[in-house]
């Protein structure tokens, strides 16, 4: 297999030099601890990938029991590990999320990706963009502008060393609209955004004609749309938790045909909880102890809806 880079090369009108620049001391204080970490990591040699499989990752032939070892503290210091699961050799990273529950319920409605090029945008550490590999997608490009994030992505690339997945420290408003994509994800993004609808707005642009876009989020199950005056479920920057009816209307206001919910599904302490790889409080401290179906606020709990629909 061809050696990964740093960089998808036909992106050549995106903001390369700043996303460069972002993985420095200059932007954030812990990235010489973070790299220090990777750079820390064992020579091992990959076997075949696993890319079809709850927990991305690869075997290792002849991985000492000091270099597991040595392999599980460097990726310890990468902490927290949100999105996954990871099987690298013997180290299973046990995620804060079960995100291979969400893949499940996605996975059918994508069908076959063979060629195709995918941006996900808020991707976390890029496990999603495994997955869609391991379904035959040609290129998958992630951007997130959390830095931790994207230095998980680089620790687990040092491994697996695919030529054709990027996680790059961007935001969506970062980049032009000039390369369009043949499916544009945003999955947990919509609720951050002070103006969601101008966020629809831009993954309209960047999908190709012909092409789809998944959108999930937090919805609310009420006839008018949530706007937190504080916090919901303890996170500070939300923005709004749309009703169904709002977000069809956004989706299709933004130009998208053809909308289709997949998956409405509440979520639970089982999909999201704390491991020893995201050490941090969790929804199970987010919900009302008495009533599992409202928030610590006494909002309604987090329930999420996944929609596709197609320019």
């Amino acid at each position: 297999m061809p050696q990964a880079n740093d960089w998808p090369s036909w992106l050549t009108d995106w903001p390369e030099a700043e996303a460069r620049q972002r993985f420095s001391a200059e932007k954030h204080g812990d990235y010489l601890r973070w790299q220090a970490a990777i750079d820390a990591m064992p020579a091992l040699e990959a076997g075949a990938l696993q890319l079809s499989q709850a927990a991305v990752g690869c075997d290792f032939a002849d991985a000492s029991a000091e270099q597991i070892q040595q392999l599980e503290q460097c990726l310890q210091a990468l902490h927290p590990w949100r999105k996954g699961p990871f099987q690298l050799g013997s180290v299973h990273i046990d995620t804060e999320w079960h995100s291979d529950w969400k893949w499940d319920r996605l996975a059918p409605a994508m069908g076959g990706l063979e060629g195709q090029r995918i941006l996900d945008i808020g991707c976390g550490n890029g496990y999603f963009g495994w997955r869609m590999l391991g379904a035959g997608a040609d290129a998958v490009v992630g951007i997130d502008p959390t830095l931790v994030f994207c230095m998980q992505h680089r620790a687990v690339q040092r491994l697996l060393d695919h030529p054709n997945h990027w996680v790059l420290p961007l935001g969506v408003e970062d980049i032009p609209a000039s390369h369009r994509f043949d499916w544009v994800l945003s999955m947990g993004v919509l609720y951050h955004r002070k103006n969601p609808q101008e966020h629809i707005k831009q993954m309209y642009a960047l999908t190709e004609d012909g092409g789809k876009c998944v959108m999930e989020t937090l919805v609310v199950d009420a006839a008018d749309s949530l706007y937190p005056q504080d916090r919901y479920a303890r996170m500070r920057n939300i923005g709004v938790i749309p009703n169904l009816t709002d977000l069809r209307q956004w989706m299709t206001d933004a130009g998208y045909q053809n909308i289709e919910l997949i998956d409405l599904s509440p979520t639970t302490t089982e999909e999201q909880r704390t491991t020893s790889w995201m050490r941090f409080e969790s929804l199970d401290k987010s919900l009302d102890p008495r009533n599992p179906g409202l928030t610590v606020e006494g909002l309604p709990a987090p329930l999420r809806a996944m929609l596709i629909g197609a320019r």
